[in-house]
């Protein structure tokens, strides 16, 4: 909730923008109950109201805008826009000035049905932009990888956070680079590989599935070394999921902050926003994309990442003046 009329019992969620008074208590194989936060466990309910933690400099109190920036041939809305440094430059400073809080550097689409990029290929993409991003703007750089060698090279050139849609189980040795470089991550949930996800995605209750890899994968970067609040998940819209997947993980998206985790949401352009919204071209998602970000924010999203900073950012600030 955000209206002002605030019950006694409420608490702030995660220390930002939204408060409860109810918390929904779900079994799996059973039913599901509402209770208020007193008789919520108090582990749960630190994990669900604690402030999050800076990650990679940007404070978690209002909702950021991931800017995504592919230097990549195949991605499935922007690819081959920014193959060239000059232009992926051009573009970064772009979305700067469009209010993007944060960019995110990919070198490997990663596409239903995308094939795998050699990582001295996938290096070669995005380190030199980085550098080039890292000399003319002080905004926080993610590396969109799995590879722990591109990861690496990332890091060394100006990126500041890892950001893993394999969730550290691609390549065993990104949490130990995450970990060595005292970087923040993200850990994205994802069934199945780029080229083959979509090939009948299956799951016994797509929420808790979801929500269970996170929490057996922030244990993980954990045991290697990541702290908590350092780290960053991510449901995976649109990764090894149908469209009745992804709408049951929007409706749901509240759940994920039990992870005690900052969330992002990253749903930009995706195919089931052109399903439902009758745009077969990607770019012609934008307006989708915007109103599925917003439902992100009601639902108390920390992290955004989008394609269209400028419209992102002009509804965000609306909206949280309104509310």
């Amino acid at each position: 909730m955000t209206d002002r009329r605030r019950p006694d019992n409420a608490e702030t969620l995660a220390g930002g923008w939204c408060w409860f008074s109810q918390v929904e208590r779900i079994e799996r194989g059973g039913g599901r109950s509402l209770v208020a936060p007193n008789d919520v466990p108090t582990d749960v309910l630190d994990r669900l109201t604690a402030p999050r933690a800076a990650v990679a400099g940007l404070t978690l109190d209002a909702p950021r805008i991931m800017g995504i920036l592919n230097v990549t041939p195949d991605s499935f809305s922007d690819g081959g826009l920014f193959n060239d440094p000059k232009a992926a430059l051009a573009q970064a400073r772009a979305m700067v000035a469009n209010g993007a809080d944060i960019l995110d550097i990919g070198g490997e689409s990663t596409r239903p049905g995308a094939k795998l990029v050699d990582p001295n290929d996938e290096v070669a993409r995005t380190a030199p932009v980085i550098s080039a991003i890292r000399a003319a703007e002080a905004i926080p750089i993610s590396i969109d990888t799995r590879k722990a060698v591109v990861a690496s090279a990332a890091l060394n050139a100006g990126a500041n956070l890892v950001n893993d849609v394999a969730a550290f189980t691609y390549d065993h040795e990104m949490a130990n680079v995450t970990a060595q470089a005292n970087a923040p991550c993200c850990l994205m949930h994802a069934q199945g590989d780029p080229a083959t996800m979509q090939n009948d995605p299956y799951y016994d209750d797509v929420v808790l599935d979801v929500y269970d890899f996170l929490e057996a994968r922030v244990r993980a970067a954990e045991a290697a070394g990541i702290r908590r609040n350092q780290i960053v998940v991510d449901p995976g819209i649109g990764f090894g999921k149908t469209l009745d997947h992804n709408l049951e993980l929007l409706k749901n998206l509240s759940i994920f902050h039990g992870l005690g985790c900052a969330v992002l949401l990253g749903a930009s352009r995706k195919k089931f926003i052109g399903t439902i919204g009758n745009a077969s071209s990607a770019p012609d998602r934008m307006a989708g994309s915007v109103a599925v970000a917003l439902h992100g924010v009601r639902q108390g999203m920390q992290i955004l990442r989008v394609h269209d900073t400028l419209e992102t950012r002009q509804a965000i600030s609306l909206h949280m003046a309104v509310n």
